[in-house]
C-alpha cells in the first residue's frame, strides 16, 4: 500500500511539472529562439546533474552506457527542441493535449522492437487515439499545412517517449534513476552549448529585463522540467512498469489546458473533447 502510495504521488508531481512546462517554453520564447529555450534548458539539467556525474560513470557499466546516453538524447534532447519549435505555430495547451498520445507509442514501439504483447482492445485504443489525434488537429482555427507540419513535430516527440520509456523498462532496470539522468544530461552539455553559441546567444542585451526573465523560464524549465522529473520518471518506470509511467499524460493535457487559459490562450470545446477521445484510446490500450 505504501509503495502505490509512492507512486501516485510521484505519478502526480509529474503530471504538475511536465504539464507546466508548455507554458514555460512560452515564456522563455517571448525574445529567445526556440533553439535556445531548449538549449538553456537541457544545459541547466545537465549542471544540476553535473555532480552526480562521475559517480554514474562508476556504477554504469560500459556495455549500458550508450544505452544511457541514447535515452538522453530521444528522451529529452530531441523533443527538448521539437516541442520549442513546434509551440513557435501552435498554443501551448494544444502540445500538451497532443503529448498524451506517448502511452500509444509506448504499445507502438514495444509491439515494433521490444517484443511487447498487444490484445485486441489495445489495437483499437491505438486507432481511437489516432482518430482524435487527427479531429483535434482539425479544430485548429487556422487549417494550412504548415500549422499541420509543426503539429507532427510534437507527433515526432511522443514517438520517441514511446522508445525512451519502452527502452528504459527493459535495459536499465539495475541502473540508479539519479545515475541515468546525470549521465544522460551531462552527455548533452557540448552540443546544447555548441548551438546556443551558434544561434547568438551571449551576442543578445542578456542584462534587459525580458531577456532576463525569458533565460530565467528556460533555466526553470531545465532544473524542474527536465532534470527533477527526468529523475521521478526514471524512477517510476523502474517501480511501477512502463505503461503505468507513460498514463502521467493523462493529466499533462489538463495542467497544460489551464495553464492555457490563465495565459489567454484560445482553448475550445471541440479541442477539449477531442482531448477526451484521445485519452480513451489511451485508456483502451492501456486497459487489462
Amino acid at each position: 500500500m505504501q509503495k502505490q502510495l509512492l507512486n501516485w504521488l510521484i505519478f502526480s508531481l509529474l503530471c504538475l511539472i511536465w504539464g507546466s512546462s508548455f507554458i514555460l517554453m512560452k515564456g522563455g520564447m517571448n525574445v529567445l529562439s526556440p533553439y535556445q529555450v531548449a538549449s538553456i534548458r537541457i544545459i541547466s539539467a545537465g549542471l544540476v546533474l553535473l555532480p552526480f556525474a562521475a559517480k554514474a560513470m562508476r556504477n554504469i557499466a560500459k556495455e549500458k552506457r550508450g544505452v544511457v546516453v541514447l535515452s538522453g538524447l530521444l528522451g529529452s534532447f530531441f523533443p527538448a527542441y521539437l516541442f520549442c519549435i513546434a509551440e513557435t505555430k501552435i498554443d501551448s495547451a494544444l502540445a500538451g493535449i497532443m503529448n498524451a498520445l506517448t502511452p500509444l507509442f509506448v504499445i507502438i514501439t514495444g509491439i515494433s522492437f521490444f517484443q511487447l504483447q498487444v490484445k485486441k482492445l489495445q489495437l483499437i485504443g491505438i486507432i481511437v487515439g489516432f482518430i482524435g489525434l487527427s479531429l483535434l488537429v482539425a479544430a485548429g482555427s487556422n487549417i494550412s499545412l504548415e500549422y499541420f507540419s509543426y503539429s507532427l513535430l510534437v507527433l515526432l516527440a511522443t514517438l520517441f517517449y514511446g522508445i525512451n520509456v519502452n527502452m528504459v523498462g527493459k535495459h536499465m532496470q539495475g541502473i540508479g534513476s539519479l545515475e541515468i539522468a546525470s549521465m544522460a544530461f551531462v552527455f548533452l552539455l557540448i552540443p546544447c552549448s555548441i548551438i546556443l553559441y551558434f544561434t547568438g546567444y551571449f551576442a543578445l542585451p542578456l542584462t534587459e529585463d525580458a531577456y532576463l526573465v525569458s533565460t530565467g523560464a528556460s533555466a526553470v524549465l531545465g532544473i524542474f522540467g527536465t532534470a527533477v522529473a527526468s529523475v521521478l520518471f526514471y524512477m517510476l518506470v523502474k517501480r511501477a512498469g512502463a505503461l503505468f509511467a507513460s498514463m502521467v499524460t493523462y493529466g499533462i493535457p489538463f495542467v497544460a489546458i489551464g495553464w492555457g487559459i490563465w495565459g489567454d490562450e484560445q482553448v475550445n470545446l471541440i479541442q477539449v473533447t477531442c482531448c477526451g477521445i484521445i485519452l480513451v484510446g489511451v485508456y483502451l490500450a492501456n486497459k487489462k
